[in-house]
């Protein structure tokens, strides 16, 4: 069933018990495109990615997935879609080329169609040395890549990713970010949800902000980071007595401030702020090791949206919502 949207949300509720989790939200993916899902903890992007894929009904509202809809179509939905979720879902005490071969058996496939594509998706994923070894011997990383590689033993329509490199090291994680974009490359729909900024920003054609249920920004990158607007101005001071006295004198918009680095990042409106910057510190007798200016970037446009401070780059996503 051909739309051309591969995802469109209009209006969509969710409410368990008299708890309001999805407040009306839009959303549309175009197909081959992928739509980064950002928001803080608790704002509800693991139970949109659990009514899209079925997995929990939604209380109001249209949602189509491949042009059926999850609820009067779910067998539709649930044949063109693939789901990578928080947790692993594989037999670990099976090697990973059996996992492959006995998911291709559940979409019954031949046994020999389903060894050659268990072959195929592990040269893909780059898990070909271990495919005889047993799961629960793979590092963490390598388990990551091969729930994907599960999911795609039939290639789906859409794909649904939710915190996919949660907990990898950065070399893992470049190697999903590499799959991924093949996905991408082969016309497949995908959406994301993430608290990694920079997997957001590297990654997405469009990026929507949850909050409260709610959808509070959507856009590219670019178009995101132009909303906030102003350039960043990072001070790091010379001592840590210098630094602890600078973040009593210095306040403003989107003030970040690390004690470890001590380093003050704050939105300046031009050259002329700076300047007063530097006066105040200059009369305080406050000495600076460095400056730098920076344009905007998604963990500006994330601060400025939902109004929390701090960095969100290294949380785990609530399971519940």
């Amino acid at each position: 069933m051909m739309t051309e949207s591969g995802i469109r949300i209009r209006d969509l509720r969710k409410k368990f018990q008299k708890v309001e989790v999805l407040k009306g939200v839009d959303l549309d993916v175009q197909r081959g495109t992928m739509l980064a899902l950002l928001g803080p903890n608790g704002a509800g992007k693991t139970t949109v990615v659990k009514v899209l894929s079925t997995l929990s009904r939604p209380t109001s509202g249209e949602v189509l997935v491949n042009g059926y809809d999850v609820v009067k179509q779910r067998n539709g939905v649930r044949s063109s879609i693939g789901l990578v979720s928080q947790f692993v879902s594989l037999d670990w005490m099976h090697t990973g080329r059996e996992n492959l071969i006995m998911m291709g058996r559940l979409h019954r496939l031949s046994p020999a169609n389903a060894a050659l594509r268990a072959q195929q998706l592990l040269e893909q994923f780059d898990l070909v040395d271990a495919a005889d070894n047993r799961v629960k011997t793979y590092s963490g990383g390598m388990k990551r890549r091969l729930d994907l590689a599960a999911t795609l033993i039939v290639p789906p329509s859409v794909l649904f990713l939710d915190e996919p490199t949660t907990g990898l090291d950065p070399r893992s994680r470049a190697t999903m970010w590499e799959a991924i974009k093949q996905l991408l490359a082969a016309g497949i729909t995908i959406l994301l949800t993430t608290q990694y900024l920079e997997e957001a920003d590297q990654l997405a054609d469009r990026i929507a902000v949850i909050d409260d249920g709610r959808i509070i920004a959507e856009g590219t990158a670019a178009e995101l980071k132009q909303g906030v607007g102003k350039e960043r101005v990072e001070l790091v001071l010379t001592s840590a007595g210098g630094y602890a006295r600078a973040v009593e004198l210095i306040d403003g918009e989107g003030i970040q401030r690390d004690e470890v680095t001590r380093s003050i990042s704050i939105f300046i409106d031009g050259a002329a702020h700076v300047k007063r910057l530097l006066d105040l510190l200059e009369q305080h007798g406050l000495e600076i090791d460095s400056l730098s200016l920076t344009k905007p970037t998604l963990d500006d446009v994330f601060f400025a949206l939902t109004h929390r401070e701090g960095s969100t780059t290294t949380e785990h996503a609530g399971a519940t919502q």
